[in-house]
């Protein structure tokens, strides 16, 4: 397989962050904190070789230490494990939102944890850290869809930021997660405090330490208390 293997590089203002900053500095006006290791490496194919979803999975299932996701152009991106803090941090998530969902009885839809991919409407295949989807748009996937990377765009996406992420870069998934039809997306950041509120057709809303994010009507009826995510 003819591959090129080359560091993604975050924008050159997320650079500057990173190499203005010392290792103990606090965040800038953008939120960036100094990565601890560089951004996910991008594996870019040879125009004559697609990275197919068979192809892809079989990656996926060979290496099942790594996190991979493939972009919409389709190359292959390899990001670094979780953290114990953030994996921590985003169990909590996961399991406040399915305790929620399976309060719901009949109305209760599908959880998903950081582990499931889905490949969205523009070709990319992503995993959110937490995300849900309704019963109705689940249940009209085929068996076979299900069980591999399911054809379908969350409902409802949450991101929660580690240190090795660059937020710019979380910023533009939950972008094309919007895109591709998600209803309501959040990225939670520990490491400055805030939350970023994502809707179809309006500006994100960013909120300063809250203590609990109201689902709406996407997930009615879910509070997420933010203790033990976004602060102690």
């Amino acid at each position: 397989m003819s591959t090129e293997a080359r560091p993604h590089l975050p924008p050159s203002d997320d650079v500057q962050d990173t190499l203005a900053l010392p290792p103990t500095a606090s965040p800038g006006p953008e939120g960036d904190l100094p990565m601890s290791n560089p951004s996910p490496l991008t594996l870019c194919f040879a125009p004559e070789v697609e990275l197919t979803d068979d192809l892809f999975w079989k990656i996926c299932a060979a290496n099942p230490e790594l996190r991979l996701e493939r972009t919409a152009e389709g190359n292959l991106e390899i990001m670094y494990p979780a953290g114990g803090e953030s994996s921590r941090q985003n169990f909590t998530l996961a399991m406040r939102l399915g305790v929620w969902n399976e309060g719901r009885g009949e109305d209760a839809g599908v959880c998903f944890d950081s582990s499931a991919g889905f490949k969205l409407p523009s070709g990319a295949t992503k995993g959110p850290d937490a995300s849900w989807i309704a019963r109705d748009r689940w249940l009209a996937l085929t068996p076979e869809q299900r069980r591999v990377f399911p054809p379908i765009c969350p409902d409802f996406v949450a991101e929660l930021r580690s240190p090795s992420d660059a937020k710019r870069k979380l910023r533009d998934k939950l972008r094309e997660y919007l895109a591709n039809g998600a209803r309501l997306g959040w990225l939670i950041d520990p490491l400055d405090g805030t939350v970023e509120r994502y809707r179809p057709g309006q500006e994100p809303e960013t909120l300063t330490r809250p203590e609990r994010l109201d689902g709406g009507d996407v997930l009615p009826g879910f509070v997420l208390d933010l203790s033990g995510i976004l602060f102690e």
